[in-house]
């Protein structure tokens, strides 16, 4: 009876963590405190460096938060709630991380697509999963921002230090397994905004476009 249980909580939790996640925080926020509709605005993307671009830094900063939320919260529900034998301390909230991840990247309010590219959700989702990768993690946007002042090209780097670093830290397989398939996934999302940085196009954050 208990493992049925433990069974039918992970599987509740896993698409509540989807259905969370896949709620377009950068949408609702501009279309209730602007007139802004963000999938026909700047870059199209619904994450919050496009609310940044056409909304400004208030909504910018308050979608930020959320989408870090949203990820943060179903993964610390995995941690506190689910049992705690071996298995699911080791896979289990790694999982729900990947539903609330997957759920930003191919929202079911869309019809699976006009996703975000999960980097704020994900680094939510690996503050609480392995909080000083997070932070290392985190150093490297910051760094990459300050120097090229490229968005796209800190989340790329940040990505593809996660797996690496997650690994070292926690000498956790599953945890490398699942931090380089998110990694993966949002360097795909980010492929347009390869294409413009090897052509010099991407624009900077701050100060004059290219």
């Amino acid at each position: 009876m208990g493992s049925i249980m433990d069974i039918l909580i992970f599987v509740s939790l896993a698409l509540v963590a989807y259905m969370l996640g896949a709620i377009p925080f950068g949408v609702v926020i501009t279309r209730l405190l602007s007139d802004i509709d963000l999938r026909t605005q700047g870059s199209g993307n619904i994450g919050a460096t496009n609310v940044l671009r056409c909304a400004g830094i208030r909504l910018g900063l308050l979608t930020l938060v959320l989408d870090i939320s949203k990820g943060a919260l179903p993964v610390y529900l995995a941690i506190a709630f689910l049992p705690t034998n071996q298995l699911h301390i080791a896979v289990y909230p790694f999982i729900v991380a990947l539903c609330v991840f997957l759920g930003h990247l191919f929202p079911i309010y869309f019809g699976l697509r006009n996703g975000g590219k999960g980097v704020a959700t994900a680094w939510g989702c690996f503050l609480v999963l392995s909080p000083l990768s997070g932070l290392l993690v985190l150093l490297v946007f910051a760094l990459v921002v300050l120097v090229f002042k490229r968005v796209s090209l800190a989340s790329l780097t940040a990505a593809l230090a996660l797996p690496p670093t997650v690994g070292f830290i926690d000498a956790s397989l599953p945890g490398a397994l699942f931090s380089a398939l998110i990694a993966l996934l949002i360097v795909h999302r980010h492929r347009q905004n390869i294409v413009r940085l090897i052509q010099g196009k991407e624009p900077p954050i701050w100060g004059p476009k290219p």
